[in-house]
């Protein structure tokens, strides 16, 4: 990859189940190292955008581009290898709740790689220390709040130093000062360590935060685009509505 290939690139991406379709000829560039909010009402295909990235969903046409690989003609092994360079925050965190928190973090790296247990769980102690977890190891999930899991989830997300980071409404469930403690993780690891964001979410708060650049997704199609400032000067309705509530859901 070279620094001018972006870190995703959608191209004419079309996706229908069945009748209903979700992307409509969506096309879009992130620079690597760039912060990206998707916005836009529920079922507009926001989350279905992220499936796509990360290989779980195939378009009905177009491609989808990741470091320059189409993800969507790779298989096996070749599509578990770019699938390393992306970590993905769910909405709910999904973490195991059969395994302690610090081995939720602690999965994807026993898993993909031969590290040494001892090494694993230094990874994985560091990077719950930065989120704030560093006593909250050997917990299960259920003992720790929403905002708490979420802290884990994007532990876990960050554990196999993803060039990209995925995050699907971060502040989702959270109240307002959690919220904004993610959203200054997500702001922390793009500034400091480069990572690409690319985040779905209701939260316009949190969207003038993190994004660089906000894409507003309606009915399938890109409808606005560009910084904060350009869709506060939107003469789009919805768009303007959106831009002007200070919701967080």
């Amino acid at each position: 990859m070279t620094t001018d290939t972006p870190a995703v690139e959608l191209r004419h991406v079309s996706k229908a189940f069945g009748d209903l379709r979700v992307l409509d000829d969506v096309s879009l560039v992130v620079p690597a190292g760039r912060a990206i909010c998707i916005l836009g009402r529920s079922g507009t295909g926001k989350s279905v955008t992220l499936k796509h990235i990360v290989g779980l969903l195939q378009p009905d046409s177009g491609e989808v581009l990741v470091e320059g690989e189409d993800i969507a003609a790779l298989r096996g092994a070749d599509l578990a290898r770019v699938r390393k360079r992306i970590g993905l925050l769910f909405q709910h965190a999904a973490l195991f709740d059969s395994i302690s928190v610090g081995e939720n973090v602690a999965f994807p790296l026993r898993r993909h790689t031969k590290l040494p247990d001892d090494e694993i769980r230094a990874r994985a102690e560091d990077l719950l220390a930065q989120v704030g977890l560093e006593r909250n190891y050997d917990k299960m999930p259920a003992d720790l709040s929403g905002g708490m899991q979420k802290r884990a989830g994007l532990a876990r997300a960050l554990v196999m130093k993803p060039a990209i980071l995925l995050a699907d409404e971060p502040s989702a469930g959270l109240d307002p000062i959690t919220a904004g403690e993610i959203d200054q993780l997500l702001v922390a690891l793009n500034d400091t360590a480069g990572t690409t964001l690319i985040v779905v979410t209701h939260n316009i708060p949190s969207a003038r935060v993190l994004g660089d650049e906000l894409v507003f997704l309606h009915e399938g199609r890109i409808i606005a685009q560009g910084d904060v400032a350009s869709l506060d000067r939107s003469d789009v309705p919805l768009v303007q509505q959106f831009m002007k509530s200070d919701s967080s859901g």
